[in-house]
């Protein structure tokens, strides 16, 4: 298996307002919609990041929808300036996005803070990986 992520789905509560937050908040365009899903191009285009019914997306893969809390996951947004990181969560708390740890010194050098999407999927914006050739 190559290392490759193809699609990153989110189940989420109220496909709408997921929609919504990403699209018309976060002003990223949609690139495809149908039915209960809709997905939008990362980066260069090679990752979607897709919307799902959280239920339903739980019954595809077989396994109970009641999730809580800490899931194991985060989603990252990689920045090359520390001014970069607070524009950025300042522009996901008023999309309606919740933070969770305002940015502050990493112990590994670089610059960083925590958000909630609406349906509670951990977003970390951060400095310190400039290294990678797709931080923003």
């Amino acid at each position: 298996m190559k290392p490759s992520i193809s699609v990153l789905t989110l189940g989420v509560r109220d496909l709408d307002r997921a929609k919504r937050f990403y699209s018309e908040h976060l002003g990223w365009p949609i690139h495809a919609e149908e039915g209960e899903w809709v997905c939008f191009l990362l980066g260069g285009g090679s990752t979607v990041l897709a919307l799902y019914p959280w239920d339903a997306l739980a019954a595809d893969a077989g396994v109970p929808a009641a999730g809580t809390g800490f899931r194991g996951v985060s989603l990252s947004y990689n920045v090359r300036t520390d001014d970069r990181v607070d524009a950025t969560l300042a522009e996901a708390e008023r999309a309606g996005g919740v933070i969770v740890k305002p940015p502050r010194r990493t112990e590994w050098g670089g610059y960083a803070g925590y958000f909630t999407d609406p349906d509670g999927h951990l977003w970390e914006v951060s400095t310190g990986a400039t290294k990678l050739p797709f931080a923003e």
